[in-house]
């Protein structure tokens, strides 16, 4: 099935269509790639980044993530341009909001530009169309390509539903599996107890 991606903000767009008009954007960013490009550059598939906040949810005896009786808390941060060349993504582009609005932020390149089309060629061959976003989860270095049910919804708003798929981009955290995708409902509470603090005094003695 085809993947129905929400637009982006126009100033988003634009901000990165000016970036890539500008000769010393382009040259001073960390991108080899991008510098040595020939021909054309185009901002392509739109992605909202979220970050996952899941440090105060708590797994319920039925495994399932019950923050305080909510939906598991995300907040978009910014939205991520693929930059394809002739024949390939060759950079991605991240905007970030600011008081005055939506603003380029960097070019970057590396693995997760890499498992980012891994992962966005996996979702095209399921069977159910979804919504691509990217769901990020700072404190154990993890990024995900995150699967919304619902393509008529915003993509910069609401939460994941149990339902939704999350594919981990590698490199993913030890002990999960990268490029499988997972059920919002299956994963979450595996984070979670990863992000859960240790116990102040340790385990409590038999009595």
């Amino acid at each position: 099935m085809m993947l129905r991606p929400s637009p982006a903000p126009a100033p988003a767009l634009r901000s990165v269509l000016a970036a890539l008009g500008s000769p010393t954007a382009v040259n001073e960013a960390r991108t080899p790639a991008l510098r040595a490009a020939q021909g054309p550059l185009s901002p392509e598939l739109p992605l909202p980044v979220h970050v996952l906040d899941v440090r105060d949810q708590v797994v319920d005896v039925r495994d399932q993530v019950t923050p305080s009786g909510q939906a598991p808390r995300t907040r978009l941060v910014g939205w991520r341009f693929l930059i394809r060349g002739t024949d390939r993504a060759v950079a991605a582009a991240d905007t970030m909001i600011t008081p005055d609005g939506w603003s380029f932020s960097h070019f970057f390149e590396g693995p997760y530009l890499t498992a980012t089309e891994r992962a966005l060629l996996q979702a095209e061959a399921l069977p159910t169309t979804y919504q691509p976003r990217l769901l990020s989860v700072p404190e154990l270095y993890m990024l995900t390509l995150w699967l919304h049910g619902d393509t008529e919804s915003d993509g910069a708003s609401s939460s994941p539903d149990p339902a939704d798929l999350l594919i981990p981009l590698a490199p993913a955290p030890p002990g999960i599996a990268a490029h499988r995708p997972h059920l919002v409902a299956d994963l979450l509470p595996v984070l979670t107890l990863r992000l859960a603090p240790p116990p102040l005094f340790g385990t409590p003695a038999p009595a």
